[in-house]
């Protein structure tokens, strides 16, 4: 099949080390000191709150949202967190640190997805030219990203937001086009019969019914953010991946366990809480 000469790996390279880097470099730096500045301040206000207080604060949420059952599973999972044991490794700290990541990257998922999901709902030219890109960015193997990542940002925390971020945001855009267009033609044509305007139509009929579909897409978007913040230790990024990777280079089953273990408790807790809001939307 070596019909013709396709050096993509040539061209790519010589796009990224001779016009990307110096001519976007100063730009990426601009953006790298931006988010930098937001995953500290995140982290550092995580990392200050007393454990049992966040438990208290979680808890409550849990509570209200999930039920009671849901409420002692976040407790006994935080517990879990603040009490294992990890000689120089504090898990509760790896914990938070890996939570900042997710939530910085899910917000920017979300200031980034949503829009285009509502532009792509009202347009189906932008849905054509917005689908593939999706597919592409969902079908792309997760390492990948990181590579970028590391000549543009270097390594830590802020590459491990990008990567995520990247990885992370389909979901957002696809489930927010989808509720948007689920919204039956019958109320749109009420809505529009009495003289709604474009913005009334979204903001006020659109959005709202449109709320439970779009929640399932954030709550996909935190599951995937918080798989691609674990892989992205491979770059630097601190937190609970850091220590499943010092479990595998150490061949250490103890240590992987609690990481993984630690993963699992918050994985649980982000997914049940956002799947509950949607829920209470719907009702």
């Amino acid at each position: 099949m070596n019909y013709f000469d396709f050096p993509l790996q040539e061209w790519t390279n010589t796009f990224v080390n001779k016009w990307l880097i110096p001519t976007l470099g100063p730009f990426f730096g601009i953006i790298s000191d931006y988010i930098s500045i937001i995953l500290t301040a995140l982290t550092d206000l995580l990392i200050a709150i007393p454990p049992e207080l966040l438990t208290i604060i979680l808890a409550f949420f849990a509570w209200r949202v999930a039920g009671i059952g849901f409420a002692v599973f976040t407790v006994l999972g935080l517990l879990f967190l603040g009490s294992v044991d990890l000689g120089n490794e504090n898990i509760w700290i790896a914990g938070m640190q890996t939570t900042a990541i997710v939530l910085v990257a899910t917000l920017l998922s979300i200031i980034i997805g949503i829009p285009v999901g509502i532009l792509s709902a009202k347009s189906e030219k932008l849905h054509q030219i917005v689908r593939p890109v999706l597919d592409f960015m969902q079908t792309l193997p997760s390492f990948v990203y990181l590579i970028p990542t590391i000549l543009l940002f270097g390594i830590g925390g802020v590459p491990a937001v990008i990567a995520t971020f990247i990885f992370a945001t389909p979901p957002a855009v696809r489930l927010t086009n989808l509720g948007i267009r689920q919204v039956p033609e019958d109320v749109v044509e009420a809505a529009r019969a009495f003289g709604s305007t474009s913005w009334q139509m979204l903001s006020k009929v659109q959005l709202p019914m449109a709320l439970p579909t779009i929640m399932a897409g954030v709550n996909q978007t935190i599951m995937l953010a918080l798989s691609m913040a674990v892989i992205a230790s491979m770059i630097g990024a601190p937190g609970l991946g850091s220590i499943v990777l010092a479990g595998i280079s150490r061949v250490d089953v103890g240590m992987g366990l609690v990481g993984g273990l630690g993963i699992v408790v918050l994985a649980i807790i982000l997914d049940r809480l956002t799947e509950g809001l949607g829920q209470t939307q719907k009702a």
